[in-house]
């Protein structure tokens, strides 16, 4: 299970290593770029928390597993969400793959 510590006394936010690896490239884009954006997590009680990011924020991204296959397909579609108004939110991962059969 890895971490997104947020904030100079970091809130601590549990994801599992897969989904922490994709939030933490589509975050680095965005902040890499002056973009601030919110991103938005559901929690397993059906609550949802909203955390604003921009080129200020501090933020850490702790991964249990150093590196991760990254799913190029996931990775667009949490962009995609990152880019709307609304803000990322973190979506589950697609079974399939553009091409591919199901896995």
């Amino acid at each position: 299970m890895g971490q997104l510590l947020y904030g100079a006394t970091p809130t601590v936010i549990d994801l599992d290593d897969r989904t922490l690896a994709h939030v933490e490239l589509v975050t680095l884009a965005k902040l890499r770029r002056n973009e601030s954006f919110a991103l938005n997590l559901d929690a397993a009680d059906g609550s949802r928390s909203t955390i604003w990011l921009n080129a200020a924020t501090e933020v850490q991204f702790r991964l249990t597993v150093g590196r991760h296959e990254i799913n190029r397909e996931w990775l667009d579609l949490l962009i995609d969400t990152a880019n709307s108004s609304g803000g990322m939110r973190v979506i589950p991962e697609p079974t399939t793959t553009k091409g591919d059969s199901p896995k």
